[in-house]
């Protein structure tokens, strides 16, 4: 019980860090290599503070990993999050087509009693 409260509490913090646009531009971006706050920052025109809290949201949820270098803060793409999101996703993916594959079959058998 306590091991499914704390994945749903996991996957509520990424699926909100997912859910703006800014931070899923982050990733996009963070996907072609590490960068730093600033770099992030300056396609969105956005202050370093600003962008410093999307990047928080998104260390929060495991989706990105920073490290202190210099006066600047690198960010990294982390991926270990995601893999919590495919496998809740698969699961209700497989529950749904079971699902659907059993109503084909009933309205199959259905169809062949009409006959």
């Amino acid at each position: 019980m306590v091991n499914r409260m704390v994945q749903q509490q996991l996957l509520d913090r990424l699926y909100s860090a997912l859910a703006d646009s800014t931070r899923r531009d982050i990733l996009v971006r963070l996907g072609e290599g590490p960068a730093t706050i600033g770099e992030l920052a300056e396609p969105h025109q956005m202050s370093l503070t600003g962008m410093k809290k999307h990047v928080q949201v998104l260390e929060d949820a495991g989706l990105v990993s920073t490290e202190k270098v210099g006066r600047s803060r690198q960010c990294r793409l982390g991926t270990e999050r995601l893999d919590d999101a495919m496998a809740w996703i698969t699961y209700y993916q497989r529950l749904w087509e079971r699902r659907l594959d059993g109503l084909d079959a009933y309205f199959t058998l259905q169809k062949g009693t009409d006959e």
